[in-house]
């Protein structure tokens, strides 16, 4: 297995620290709003490494934070007259819902900043002991750059001639330099208002943004960890200030691999509220589209690369998703053919084994869905060659591949689900489909349009064969919904 790591800015083979068992840190939401398809673009790849982790075999400790007070939480409560953890709660509860809602497989573990001060703290009392950072007159406590030598090789801006802004920053901070960042920053009126202040040392405050994942990393999986995730804008102060500190206060690596996401683009432009392409996932859903049609557009680029996210994106993949619900069917209903089979139990093999491969290349999701879809088409001609059947030596092969790739995708269960009915609606759907039938049987073809029609708006597709008519049950899209 290989992955691009950021520091390097290379591939390089990927083996955990201890053997078995990977450890990861994720950067996760700021929960001062909902999260918004962006995020979600790099929390897709965040699920897309776990499952090929686990798919691989490793055991996996996979940490993601929630940041719930910093600059955005604390103005948000403020602006809405709330304490600080009355007015984070509702978006953490939203960002798991909308994950499980997208399929992802639950992380380990998902930390609160608010629940770490203690250790926060303690984390900025030794590098003020160890010389790297100083109380400065304005009561908050700020990192030293200088005192690390590394600083700016994840990014290469470690070096850069300080901005007009900046000097004027350092001067209203009293930092001693420009590229000085705040570990722990004194108390403000708003922050006393929504209840974001701690004791300290150095006085009551509270943590700096850049301090928060460093210390729950360092808590939950320890002073060394295997890959740290983050979107490309994190790159850049964040992660850059992440290292710094981490290592002056360790002595030790921070992170063995860095994977940065890129940014995701609506209709080719920069997404953002004032251009009115600013979605959610919930808002998403409500109007009609598909989680896993959503979940298969995040999936669909490289995470290195540029995702262009529109509706006829969102369109397409709800017809792919169902093209491959309709295979899994065909295979699952086919009649057993006479013969031990073997050519689609070889090629099941084969394009398994080019699924692995290609997510083995640093997550090539877009490579990894091709064997999926050579696959099919293959698995789709070898049926029509044989008049429908299969052999169950070919139907168990083409079943147990389709079954692994979408241990790692999510995307085949996670549509199904939706597509699932009760037993009143199915009931329903039996007596709608005998009705339509004996409608056609009198040649009643209004009566019969009509019902089909109704079936249809339900997400009831009917498939009229001479052994009769059977149903199966799609996913209702935004036309249908319309109408």
């Amino acid at each position: 297995m290989k992955l691009y790591d950021s520091l390097r800015r290379d591939m390089h083979g990927f083996v955990p620290l201890n053997p078995g068992r990977v450890t990861v840190y994720g950067c996760g939401p700021t929960v001062y709003d909902f999260a918004h398809i962006g995020n979600f673009r790099a929390f897709m790849a965040y699920d897309l490494l776990h499952r090929h982790l686990r798919w691989r075999g490793y055991e996996v400790d996979f940490v993601v934070n929630f940041t719930d007070v910093d600059d955005k939480t604390i103005a948000g409560a403020h602006a809405a007259g709330q304490r600080l953890a009355e007015h984070t709660a509702p978006f953490v509860e939203a960002f798991l819902e909308d994950a499980r809602t997208l399929g992802f497989l639950p992380f380990s573990r998902h930390p609160r900043a608010t629940g770490y001060i203690p250790a926060m703290v303690a984390f900025v009392e030794r590098l003020v002991q160890g010389g790297s950072a100083y109380h400065a007159a304005d009561g908050s406590v700020y990192y030293d750059v200088s005192s690390f030598r590394g600083y700016g090789r994840l990014s290469g801006k470690g070096t850069e001639t300080m901005s007009a802004r900046s000097r004027i920053a350092s001067e209203e901070y009293k930092k001693g330099d420009a590229r000085d960042f705040a570990l722990w920053k004194a108390v403000q009126p708003a922050d006393r208002e929504v209840g974001a202040v701690w004791d300290s040392p150095w006085g009551p405050g509270r943590p700096g943004w850049h301090l928060e994942c460093s210390v729950m990393a360092r808590v939950l999986l320890g002073d060394t960890i295997d890959i740290h995730l983050g979107g490309e804008d994190l790159l850049f102060p964040h992660h850059e200030n992440e290292i710094a500190q981490s290592e002056v206060a360790t002595g030790r690596p921070f992170a063995r691999f860095w994977m940065h996401v890129k940014h995701l683009k609506v209709d080719d432009r920069k997404m953002s509220k004032s251009l009115g392409n600013f979605h959610t996932v919930r808002e998403l859903v409500d109007q009609g589209y598909d989680p896993a049609a959503i979940r298969w557009v995040l999936l669909s680029a490289h995470y290195r690369s540029e995702l262009n996210f529109t509706r006829d994106g969102l369109e397409d993949a709800t017809n792919a998703v169902q093209r491959l619900l309709d295979l899994r069917h065909r295979v699952r209903e086919a009649q057993t053919a006479p013969g031990r089979g073997g050519t689609l139990a070889a090629a099941s093999r084969e394009h398994l084994e080019a699924f692995g491969r290609a997510l083995d290349e640093d997550l090539n999701a877009p490579r990894a869905m091709a064997a999926l879809w050579a696959l099919a088409r293959d698995v789709n001609t070898g049926l029509d060659g044989a008049g429908g059947g299969i052999a169950s030596q070919d139907r168990a092969e083409v079943l147990a591949a389709l079954g692994k790739m979408d241990a790692v995708l999510g995307i085949l269960d996670l549509a199904a689900g939706s597509r699932e009915v009760g037993d009143e609606t199915e009931e329903w759907i039996r007596r709608t489909v005998e009705a339509r039938n004996q409608a056609r049987a009198r040649r009643d073809f209004e009566t019969a349009d009509r019902l089909r029609d109704e079936l249809a708006a339900k997400g009831v597709q009917l498939e009229d064969g001479p052994k009769g008519t059977r149903w199966k049950r799609v996913h209702v899209g935004t036309s249908a919904r319309s109408g």
